[in-house]
């Protein structure tokens, strides 16, 4: 975000708290009004509403060892409520406009990987093991100790390199850039658009969006992000009406047929807590590597999300340090237990966060309307999940860019720290994982201060953490000479 950008969003002299609630969520204090809150509310559901649709299809789709599935409509409701309860929980406790929900590449560990080899309460138990795992690392101190190790740079990189990361997300989410299939023999492994070249009614309404978006933040227009999301929403739906679209992708912008459905709590609580190290043919081994995989997943992916979104919104202290870390962290250990025992996966802190950010979001006060509206999705989700991907996405583009603006800050004269820093932002998007960016970022950082003799001036908990990252890049020997493959 631009200085200018920056002074404007942030009124100066800060006015006095009018209310209780302005004093608690500190909304005056932060240079926010209640109007930018409620604005970066909405925009940060409806970037996210997806998980709604998507969270049920990862997961409905696969089954465990014996073959059965978890039911589409439970799954729904269950990643609905998660995600209501567990982000007012965020804004209250944390006080950072931080939304929770079923985390995306961890419902797909579960999915693909997990649940073939044991059953579904048994890979939900496995969740809740590594959430209470997480919060054992919080109530200790390490989880904060590890966050307040990193160098100033690389908390930097880690910002800039979500907001390529976020960008990439939402290019790919609109059918802008997809993936070339490894069919076609070809080195390059995305292309624009599904064939090389743009086409189709959702591209279009993604591309429009795109300026849309920008231009409003150029003008300084007031909910620019919100703004665009609706307005493309309702171009999207006159669109889907008047023409022949063949595919939207997991959302199709189309009125529904009721607005009110009813919610089944069904697979709230089918988890067994210590099953799977129990189940016929798996070893504990094996069961300790899949909670190692999940934690060290769940534990940097939301080191650098409230990392990004603190330094986005401006709330790290002079030291990078962010706000009331410690309960933030602790909460979200316990959306990951939440999730596994609502049996929708494991709940984390959202990057698309940022997008109310960028709307204005500065304090916990946003998370109660996005928590509000996925309270309302148990009941409204025909109406709520009419918003399609091209229409929401252009808020990650537009996101993107604003977090990119502080690799400025990187000191890029300083190889030390400006090619760990370089990696951290490069592996992200091009690996489409936060955690690969933060490991090879961490690497990098201890190797080349070894090499230049400055091995004393590495926190111990980088060395620790290091050779944590080792053990996670070099996982498939490590299975194989421990005999669990």
């Amino acid at each position: 975000m631009s200085d200018s950008q920056k002074v404007a969003d942030r009124p100066s002299p800060v006015p006095t708290p009018g209310n209780g609630v302005d004093r608690f969520f500190r909304i005056s204090e932060r240079g926010s009004t209640f109007g930018r809150e409620i604005r970066g509310g909405f925009a940060t559901f409806f970037t996210m509403a997806y998980i709604l649709v998507l969270n049920p299809i990862i997961l409905g789709s696969a089954e465990d060892k014996y073959g059965a599935h978890l039911d589409a409509v439970q799954l729904s409701t269950a990643t609905a409520l998660v995600a209501a309860v567990m982000t007012v929980i965020m804004g209250v406790g944390g006080n950072l406009p931080l939304a929770l929900a079923a985390g995306l590449g961890l419902n797909a560990v579960v999915a693909f990987q997990i649940a073939p080899l044991m059953s579904w309460d048994d890979a939900m138990g496995l969740i809740v093991l590594e959430g209470l795992l997480i919060c054992v690392l919080v109530v200790t101190g390490l989880r904060e100790a590890v966050m307040h190790a990193i160098p100033q740079p690389l908390k930097q990189a880690i910002s800039v390199g979500i907001g390529l990361f976020i960008a990439f997300i939402g290019f790919v989410d609109a059918g802008f850039v997809t993936r070339i299939p490894d069919a076609a023999n070809t080195t390059v492994p995305v292309q624009l658009g599904g064939s090389g070249s743009l086409a189709g009614w959702p591209v279009l309404v993604f591309c429009l969006g795109v300026l849309l978006t920008v231009a409003l933040l150029a003008r300084k227009v007031k909910g620019a992000i919100l703004i665009s999301i609706v307005a493309m929403t309702v171009v999207a739906l006159i669109i889907n009406s008047a023409a022949d679209v063949k595919s939207w992708g997991l959302t199709t912008p189309e009125w529904p047929d009721k607005l009110v459905d009813t919610p089944d709590f069904g697979l709230i609580g089918d988890f067994s807590l210590f099953g799977a190290f129990d189940e016929p043919g798996v070893g504990i081994i094996t069961v300790v590597l899949l909670i190692f995989t999940l934690i060290l997943s769940d534990f940097f992916d939301t080191m650098g999300t409230v990392v990004g979104i603190s330094a986005e919104a401006g709330l790290l202290d002079e030291d990078g340090k962010v706000p009331n870390l410690g309960r933030v962290l602790l909460i979200d250990g316990a959306a990951a237990v939440a999730g596994g025992a609502a049996s929708s996966s494991s709940a984390t802190s959202y990057i698309e966060s940022a997008a109310g950010v960028g709307e204005g979001s500065r304090t916990g006060f946003s998370n109660l309307v996005t928590g509000g509206l996925f309270a309302l999705a148990l009941f409204l989700t025909p109406l709520l999940t009419i918003v399609p991907l091209q229409a929401a996405a252009p808020a990650l583009v537009a996101v993107g860019f604003l977090m990119m603006t502080q690799v400025k800050h990187i000191d890029w004269d300083r190889y030390e720290v400006a090619i760990p820093a370089f990696l951290t932002i490069a592996v992200m998007p091009f690996t489409y994982s936060i955690t690969n960016g933060i490991g090879a970022g961490f690497l990098a950082y201890v190797v080349i201060k070894t090499v230049l003799g400055k091995a004393r001036e590495i926190h111990w908990l980088l060395w620790g953490t290091s050779a944590l990252f080792l053990v996670y890049f070099a996982i498939d020997p490590v299975e194989q000479l421990l005999g669990v493959r």
